[in-house]
């Protein structure tokens, strides 16, 4: 069992030390209903304590509840201790926001190895945690991660039908964001752009993913482009404009492309058929064609961020997949023990509350390649 969360008093003042100077608890936890009554549970340092126990802790909720009365941090029943941390996911995911504001107001040094004068590089992904005796993706955890500071700059906390979608998080200005092609879809992608704040997108696409135009307005092939481009290892790009649903103004893009390493073309294409397979659906010639390629759209200029250095940057997204290994390997995000959304809710967030305040403890991992 882990017991991170069970500590002597001043392991946990050490914790509170780590939270904002001008940030007051009780206020925060009565604004979002979590200490409407203050009996049994007296302040909102107690109610995090709880929370932490009853999360990265790893205790049950009779444990959490005997543990907090031998302790002196309140005298609940563990059916107390369920309703009060389902009443506190409102001031949990509060604390998160403002844990995360303070961050963006602090520095960092590029850590990046890519410097883009008035620019800033982050990464956007998700991640599932299934309930218990569930093979579903139950919750989605999406978060940006913001690799100036090699930090954790959004997290937000859907069920399973909460989509990807590249502008969960606001932007930063400046900002470069770079995800996966899950996060292709021109809607999302109109909207980041569309935002208050300039900022501009790397993400991963497939042939099939957008529906591109060409200079003249003509529809652009890029699977015949593909088949066109000459057998070397040099990145290739090309100018087009992507369709979006529900509009008459086009999007703008660059295609870069890279020829793949017959490895990890052939990686790539088991790793297809495997999934076909189980989909027991056939594979097109064309997808396995697509494979022999590394295809990114990005909307930054060509002037000043030249095809090689958009491929390096995306290729930075090792980053926010390591730091989600943290998350589930370290603090065992994924072993989820709970059924309902309320309860599910406050045990996530606790733990994302966790990664929060460990993750400057945690720099040393990001200087090592996974």
């Amino acid at each position: 069992m882990h017991t991170e969360a069970s500590l002597p008093g001043g392991c946990f003042a050490e914790v509170l030390a780590r939270l904002p100077d001008d940030l007051d608890l009780d206020e925060l936890a009565r604004r979002h209903g979590a200490l409407t009554r203050r009996r049994g549970v007296s302040s909102g340092a107690a109610l995090l304590r709880l929370a932490l126990a009853r999360g990265p802790g790893g205790m049950s909720l009779r444990q959490a509840a005997a543990w907090a009365g031998m302790h002196g941090v309140a005298q609940v029943s563990d059916p107390a201790l369920k309703h009060r941390l389902d009443k506190a996911t409102g001031f949990l995911s509060a604390l998160i926001t403002r844990l995360l504001l303070d961050r963006a107001a602090s520095e960092g040094l590029p850590n990046h190895g890519l410097h883009w004068p008035g620019r800033c590089l982050r990464i956007a992904d998700s991640t599932c945690v299934a309930q218990p005796g569930s093979t579903n993706a139950d919750w989605r955890i999406h978060a940006v991660y913001d690799l100036d500071r090699g930090g954790f700059a959004h997290f937000e906390v859907t069920d399973g039908r909460g989509a990807e979608a590249l502008d969960r998080g606001a932007a930063v200005p400046g900002e470069v964001r770079i995800a996966d092609r899950g996060y292709g879809r021109t809607p999302s992608l109109r909207r980041f752009l569309d935002g208050e704040v300039r900022a501009d997108f790397i993400v991963r696409t497939r042939p099939a993913g957008m529906t591109l135009l060409d200079r003249e307005g003509k529809r652009f092939d890029l699977t015949a482009h593909l088949a066109t481009l000459p057998t070397d290892v040099a990145p290739h790009e090309v100018a087009v404009q992507a369709q979006v649903r529900g509009q008459h103004k086009t999007l703008p893009l660059r295609i870069v492309i890279l020829r793949k390493s017959p490895d990890a073309t052939l990686a790539t294409q088991r790793t297809v058929l495997k999934a076909a397979q189980r989909r027991q659906q056939a594979v097109q010639p064309k997808t396995l064609a697509a494979a022999e390629f590394l295809i990114l759209a990005t909307s930054l200029p060509a002037e000043r961020y030249p095809a090689d250095q958009i491929i390096a940057a995306y290729r930075l997204r090792w980053q926010i997949e390591l730091a989600f290994k943290r998350l589930k390997s370290l603090l065992r995000i994924d072993a989820l023990p709970t059924h309902t959304e309320a309860a599910s809710r406050s045990w996530l967030y606790a733990h994302l509350i966790l990664a929060l305040l460990s993750e400057e403890l945690s720099q040393d991992f990001l200087e090592s390649f996974p």
